[in-house]
């Protein structure tokens, strides 16, 4: 019997159809278990105390089941204990005694993490103990239960804690849906490395500060349905890598700032419900990645700008107001202006000009090549339209099981220390490739988290692009871009594969494209750390893509990165990144010439 085997360190069975009960006596025979991951089946019962007789375990994923009963109050016995995962179940506390023992137990698990107890029927109060929880502790989930005591349910009142300025490893803060009132304190905006702040549908008044700017790596910022005031101030332009933005349904206005063009990772806008005024800033034409912009409801008047992102619009991000001008697309009165024929006989005239300037016979080598690389550039369009339309799917982990045909040794793609990448195929035709992260090593955690730090701030067309991802307590994973020919080490070391020099040549220019990105093309330079032939992949025009993000490191003092660790593959365990590109030099080229 599986659950009698002294040596097992890992019984994972999730996500299948298995019912029954767990054995009484489950946990004394399993010694050396350290990871239990049973979600997603039809288990019934109760759990039972002796399963924490498995004093080494580290991961307890029972969610998405039918155990009901109580829970056992001899979770302190896992001292080792880092995720423990109840979710969706018919559990109980019990009495309130039964109820606060269970969370006194968990004081004495010192590494817990992650404790997700929401979707169960428990009663009773928080006890005081609650917190002397684990100072690791990360997550802590138990919404749709019915606890009680000293922290609320969606109702907060008075005022935002100026204290909120000392947890300086806040990364993300969602207080939305709530009735806090007064102003934002000013000691907030010295959360320098938040990268989430949720506080719509609020009762917040007073103005936004030019502090606004110290948030450098502020990912989102939503203060939607407040009562704030005053003009946006020209501070925000700091916001650098802000992706969205909702300032709608308050009271903010004057002119929309000009700098805010510079803001270029902008992907959604959300201005609606204010009395702006003045012009819609023509710098937004530079905010390629705009997809959704909405400044409906204000008072904004001139020509609304054409360019960029703006061909994509419709009449419905400019509803109500009646002073705009432009095109007929959008439901708005045309401009009687001679600006916008004076541009366009200008950029005629640039047109015919600048290639007669360009030309020169010095320089003719390099322009063969970028000829080339413009070619097999606008093939690519298509591409990265798809992959932008599948990052805004959610993926689900049956949707990836059904993918890759059940995890599928058919559709391994390959192995690494911490995770597996196996080719899915989804029910749209999307090819992808699925690296799921083994959750039995903590340092598969950390590659986990380090990759999508780095990955969503990073946009290049010779970086691997991920298109989503999957996380559940139990299970990791990231959804990449499906690369058909495979790795660049495949080609230089199969007999069957085959480079000639101008392939050679180009993948050199690829890589080294990504690499100048990384180090100084954008704010925060990005070290890869693990450069090596297996981490450069090709898509369908042989095009290079630098991937594996797992062990990068931020140069930007970010608490989280500095836990990254900058150790290299034995063979390309150069002082220096640029060493480590040489050493992918002389692999691409030996024996070339």
């Amino acid at each position: 019997m599986i659950f009698n085997n002294s040596n097992i360190e890992a019984i994972q069975l999730y996500g299948n159809h298995f019912s029954g009960h767990l054995p009484s006596s489950i946990g004394p025979y399993l010694p050396n278990l350290q990871g239990l991951i049973l979600w997603g089946n039809n288990l019934s019962g109760i759990i039972p105390s002796s399963i924490c007789n498995a004093s080494q375990v580290i991961l307890l994923g029972l969610s998405e089941n039918l155990f009901s009963g109580l829970i056992p109050n001899t979770f302190g016995n896992c001292r080792q204990l880092q995720i423990l995962d109840l979710s969706l179940n018919h559990l109980t506390t019990g009495s309130s005694t039964q109820g606060q023992s269970f969370y006194t137990s968990l004081t004495n698990c010192r590494y817990l993490r992650r404790l997700v107890l929401q979707n169960n029927p428990l009663k009773g109060a928080l006890p005081n103990s609650i917190g002397n929880l684990s100072t690791s502790l990360e997550y802590f989930f138990a919404s749709s239960t019915e606890l009680r005591g000293a922290i609320p349910g969606n109702a907060l009142q008075g005022q935002i804690s100026p204290c909120l300025a000392n947890l300086t490893s806040l990364r993300y803060l969602n207080l939305s849906s709530n009735r806090l009132n007064s102003t934002i304190p000013s000691t907030f905006w010295s959360l320098e490395f938040i990268l989430v702040v949720d506080y719509s549908f609020n009762l917040l008044s007073g103005c936004l500060p030019q502090d606004i700017g110290n948030l450098k790596v502020l990912k989102a910022l939503y203060l939607s349905g407040n009562q704030l005031s005053c003009s946006i101030p020209g501070g925000i332009n700091g916001l650098k890598d802000l992706t969205y933005l909702g300032l709608a349904a308050n009271g903010f206005e004057g002119s929309i700032p000009e700098s805010m063009g510079s803001l270029i990772r902008l992907e959604s806008l959300d201005l609606s419900d204010n009395k702006f005024s003045g012009v819609i800033p023509k710098s937004f034409e530079a905010l390629s990645h705009l997809s959704y912009l909405n400044v409906s409801f204000n008072g904004p008047e001139g020509e609304i700008p054409s360019g960029g992102p703006f061909v994509n619009f419709t009449a419905e991000s400019l509803m109500q107001n009646l002073v705009l001008g432009g095109s007929s697309r959008l439901q708005v009165p045309p401009c009687k202006t001679g600006s916008s024929q004076q541009s366009k006989a200008t950029r005629l005239a640039l047109r015919y000009i600048l290639p007669a300037i360009a030309t020169t016979m010095a320089v003719l080598a390099l322009i063969i090549i970028l000829l080339r690389r413009r070619k097999r550039d606008k093939s690519r369009p298509t591409e990265n339209s798809l992959l932008n339309t599948a990052a805004l799917r959610r993926i689900s982990y049956q949707e990836l099981r059904l993918a890759t045909n059940g995890f599928s040794e058919s559709n391994l793609l390959g192995t690494g220390i911490f995770s597996s990448v196996y080719k899915a195929t989804f029910a749209d035709g999307m090819n992808a490739a699925i690296k799921i992260f083994s959750l039995l090593e903590d340092r598969a955690l950390k590659s986990f988290d380090a990759e999508c730090e780095v990955m969503r701030r990073i946009r290049h067309r010779n970086l691997a692009k991920i298109v989503s991802s999957c996380s559940n307590p139990g299970f990791k994973a990231l959804i990449l871009q499906y690369m058909p020919q495979g790795s660049l080490e495949k080609w230089l070391y199969s007999h069957n594969y085959l480079l000639n020099i101008e392939q050679r040549l180009d993948i050199m220019i690829d890589v080294a494209c990504a690499l100048e990105y990384l180090h100084q093309g954008y704010s925060t330079s990005i070290i890869h750390c693990d450069l090596k032939p297996s981490n450069v992949l090709l898509d369908d025009d042989m095009v290079a893509h630098l991937g594996d993000f797992g062990i990068a490191k931020l140069l930007d003092g970010v608490d989280s990165m500095k836990q990254t660790m900058t150790l290299a593959t034995i063979g390309y365990m150069a002082p220096g990144e640029c060493s480590s590109f040489l050493s992918i030099y002389i692999d691409i080229f030996h024996g070339t010439f």
